[in-house]
């Protein structure tokens, strides 16, 4: 989803709704506006209002879980890069070629996930090749001594650790946020608004009032979809732990 059109088209709506509202005022009878009507939309909305809050509340906790993940994955696999490159130092000087390939498939991890274009997550699958070409070179060494065998071995395990890894970036990167939810939220928030405006006075203050809410809530939604996308818009997982095991390959 495009973050800033839908968060905008959001306060479209709701704002849209409370403006409905004070029209309606100006045009329902008193009748509908007494004393005994307004307990009982009140009571409704209160209804409608518990719900939308807990609503929301799921999603900016979902989001922000997401997010978390992905970040702590990131971290993962920037430690994991450091202890692979490590175990083929120690392994001997015929792994310089194969450490040069784990240096070129984190700078192509880089790349997929924060270049210019920023095509992101998506595209993992298709750079997966890396880490089976690290894992077939790595089962080619002949190790000379027992040192070296278990140095192998665990070299091995590493690097399925972060083709995992990189899988689970791209699975998780198909994840969004709930359509139908997101839908029935922005609904519920229409009709609190429409209430809200059609029991208040037409003034600017009101109206003032009202847009700032709107902007609130369409916010949220901006942040929930921005969650959802951690590697393109203006929230993203950092960088920075790929970027500081990238500078110690080699040492």
């Amino acid at each position: 989803m495009n973050s800033p059109a839908v968060s905008m088209l959001v306060l479209v709506v709701v704002f849209g709704s409370a403006m409905a509202g004070l029209l309606l005022r100006a045009l329902l009878p008193k009748q509908h506006l007494s004393n005994e009507s307004k307990r009982v939309i009140q009571l409704g909305i209160g209804l409608v209002g518990t719900m939308a809050a807990l609503v929301l509340s799921l999603l900016v906790a979902s989001a922000k879980g997401a997010f978390d993940v992905q970040s702590t994955e990131i971290t993962q696999a920037s430690a994991n890069v450091i202890l692979l490159d490590r175990l083929l130092a120690h392994y001997g000087p015929e792994t310089r070629e194969i450490r040069e390939s784990l240096r070129g498939t984190l700078v192509g991890l880089l790349e997929v996930l924060w270049s210019e274009d920023r095509p992101g997550s998506a595209q993992l699958g298709d750079e997966s090749t890396g880490n089976e070409v690290l894992y077939e070179k790595i089962r080619s060494l002949s190790p000379r001594n027992d040192l070296q065998r278990t140095l192998q071995s665990q070299a091995s395990n590493v690097v399925m650790s972060l083709a995992q890894t990189r899988w689970l970036l791209f699975e998780q990167g198909a994840t969004s946020v709930s359509r139908p939810m997101l839908i029935i939220m922005v609904f519920w928030l229409a009709i609190i608004f429409m209430s809200w405006g059609l029991f208040a006075p037409p003034n600017p203050t009101v109206i003032a009032t009202l847009l700032v809410a709107a902007l609130s809530v369409s916010s949220a939604i901006f942040l929930i979809l921005e969650m959802y996308s951690p590697y393109s818009g203006l929230i993203q997982v950092s960088s920075a732990p790929l970027r500081a095991a990238l500078a110690q390959l080699g040492q």
